[in-house]
């Protein structure tokens, strides 16, 4: 967790960053970001985002066409990569083929001309920190995936950097094997205390891991929260889009009162939703309403007696049901949305639903949080819903 302690100032800053490749486009666009120290800090967005530039410049593998990046409080533009004191572990890992594992960590020490005693002693202390004492003498091919990537994470942490920097580490292992490394990174920086800078555009492992979630998009950090506000709480259409499953009504903010907007619908009828202004909240704004899929209840005949604790009831059509193991997504033609997603879990004691079947949902104002409106995804109508891009 970040340190907060005598020396609470951020390890890293940036302020200002520009980053432009052909002198025209801004990759990344006046960027100001504070990192503390001890924190878990995750660049999370699509492809082009800017995340993976931000990671580059803070390395020194690029340079910002404009602002300042501190670390410790003293500028590190003009430093070289090697003089940052920053441990670096790649998505291909990036280990030297003809050398040991214990080749491998020694290396970053060797360069730092630390003497043959004091090499040995921080190897084996790194190979046993990853639980791999006993591979010192093996090659990278002759490791597994999930062993070759334990290697790179210790070779970054070998001479205790300041920062640890990750790219993409996880992206070419297996399901199974990413997750069993995403508790195993998580349970290092919590044991060590270090800082931990990483990219990745796979929301989930950016919610298990993190202190922190930077979410770029077009170059532009859209909100900086902890994974549960970032989830719960977003503060734009595209961050609730982008973090997990999201149903989007679009409309117009009809009336503002007591903390809540009612919207209504573009649907064409008169469907109306009331619901919390996060970043909408004048009368006649256009809005997107986003309403996560397992915060709306599939109501039958017997729940008659609960839809007075539901500020919103509505009459939908299943267009789907789709098996996921621990729930069901069942898809409806809802409120002129085509695809508007409710997850069951299955254990919930409800009948077996069809194509076809009418059926009732309902959900709280507080789930449903009235943002900017953008457009909507083609083929949707102005009224449908957004699933995760990552």
């Amino acid at each position: 967790m970040p340190a907060d302690g005598p020396d609470a100032s951020p390890l890293v800053s940036f302020r200002g960053v520009q980053k432009t490749y052909d002198g025209d486009t801004l990759v990344v666009k006046g960027l100001d970001l504070d990192i503390a120290r001890g924190e878990f800090l995750t660049l999370l967005g699509p492809s082009g985002s800017g995340k993976t530039t931000c990671l580059m410049m803070l390395a020194g593998f690029e340079q910002p066409t404009a602002g300042d990046i501190l670390l410790d409080g003293d500028p590190i533009t003009a430093l070289p990569p090697h003089k940052r004191d920053i441990g670096m572990v790649f998505q291909n890992y990036a280990l030297f083929p003809h050398m040991t594992v214990a080749e491998n960590l020694a290396f970053p020490l060797r360069v730092r001309g630390m003497d043959k005693g004091e090499i040995d002693r921080k190897v084996a202390d790194a190979l046993a920190m990853v639980e791999l004492d006993e591979f010192g003498g093996r090659r990278p091919a002759q490791l597994s995936g999930g062993q070759q990537q334990r290697v790179a994470v210790a070779r970054a942490l070998v001479f205790e950097p300041k920062l640890v920097l990750m790219d993409e580490p996880l992206g070419a292992l297996d399901r199974l094997l990413r997750e069993q490394m995403q508790v195993e990174i998580k349970h290092l920086h919590e044991t060590l205390g270090i800082t931990i800078v990483y990219v990745t555009h796979d929301q989930g492992e950016a919610l298990t891991m993190s202190d922190r979630i930077a979410v770029f998009n077009d170059g532009v950090i859209q909100q900086v929260a902890p994974p549960t506000e970032l989830y719960e709480r977003p503060q734009n259409s595209f961050v609730a889009s982008f973090i997990g499953d999201s149903n989007r009504l679009a409309g117009r903010i009809k009336t503002v009162a007591d903390g809540r907007v009612t919207v209504a619908l573009d649907s064409g009828g008169n469907d109306l939703v009331t619901a919390l202004p996060v970043a909408a909240a004048a009368e006649g704004e256009r809005t997107l309403l986003s309403i996560r899929p397992e915060r709306v209840h599939l109501l039958d005949d017997a729940d008659d007696a609960d839809t007075g604790r539901l500020d919103n009831v509505f009459e939908g059509t299943v267009r789907e049901l789709i098996y996921f193991g621990d729930h069901r997504q069942v898809r409806l033609a809802l409120a002129g949305c085509d695809d508007f997603i409710v997850k069951v879990p299955n254990t919930a004691p409800r009948g077996l639903l069809a194509r076809g079947d009418r059926v009732r949902v309902g959900w709280k104002a507080e789930d449903a949080h009235a943002l900017d409106y953008m457009d909507m995804e083609p083929g949707l109508n102005g009224t449908g819903s957004a699933r995760s891009a990552a």
